[in-house]
């Protein structure tokens, strides 16, 4: 057991563009000091709290689609799903996650797929659940075609997320303002919550109904996930870009 634990040390550290992107899930946590590595989080359990207000994740199957180091796969099975299909392109991440996953003897309830997803390609199985977090605007970047223009981009984007109708009933959707995180490249002109929730919702028309959008608030200090209302539509700057990212939970139709 300890070599592993040090081999997830060293695979955890790995620098990358996303690396020490995710907290550790809670088992994984108390296996693996959280103070022996350095850890940058993403509001992970404030998002997942939301998720877990809004949809059944019990005796469900799901895919995490560039799943980094596995937090919401490990929780969601602690949550009850049955099945999870761990989708990654980065191999030090899916290194860490397949030790993981031995380690926490869920091994059986997850299969481990170290590649960028072709969204060109129809997936074979169907999910009752597909997480996407923040992974659409890295086209052109992380995978996909390095000549388009924004633009195209945003057509791409929406592409992308389309052609993932009739293979989940729930789509679970997050997405950055800046074109392959460059704050120089930013999709929508002024940068709102409004701009990308009217660019999604007339996007998905037809296709997949908003069930719920989650916003991050400020509240006694602390970070949560409400509803979407009039109020915390307004971008609040003092949260900084990744919490003013709408959180989407999408049905298809």
């Amino acid at each position: 057991m300890k070599s592993k634990i040090q081999e997830l040390q060293q695979l955890y550290a790995k620098a990358s563009k996303h690396s020490n992107y995710q907290i550790l899930s809670t088992r994984l946590s108390s296996i693996l000091p959280p103070e022996e590595i350095e850890i940058q989080s993403r509001y992970e359990n404030e998002r997942l709290d939301y998720l877990l207000k809004k949809i059944v994740i019990e005796d469900k199957t799901a895919l995490d689609v560039g799943a980094n180091t596995g937090f919401f796969s490990f929780e969601l099975l602690e949550h009850g799903l049955r099945h999870i299909h761990y989708y990654e392109g980065n191999k030090d991440h899916a290194d860490f996650v397949r030790i993981a996953a031995g380690v926490l003897e869920v091994a059986d309830k997850i299969k481990i797929t170290n590649s960028y997803l072709s969204f060109n390609d129809e997936l074979t199985i169907a999910y009752d659940i597909i997480l996407l977090f923040n992974v659409l605007h890295h086209v052109g970047e992380d995978y996909g075609n390095e000549s388009l223009t924004i633009k195209g981009a945003k057509e791409q984007i929406l592409a992308q997320l389309l052609s993932l109708h009739g293979t989940a009933d729930i789509i679970i959707f997050q997405l950055g303002f800046n074109w392959k995180g460059n704050r120089n490249l930013g999709l929508f002109e002024n940068g709102t919550k409004k701009e990308m929730i009217d660019f999604v919702t007339s996007g998905v028309k037809g296709m997949f109904s908003i069930d719920s959008i989650g916003i991050a608030e400020r509240k006694n200090g602390n970070i949560v996930y409400k509803d979407l209302s009039e109020k915390n539509i307004e971008r609040d700057d003092s949260l900084g870009e990744f919490l003013n990212r709408p959180l989407f939970i999408l049905k298809s139709v």
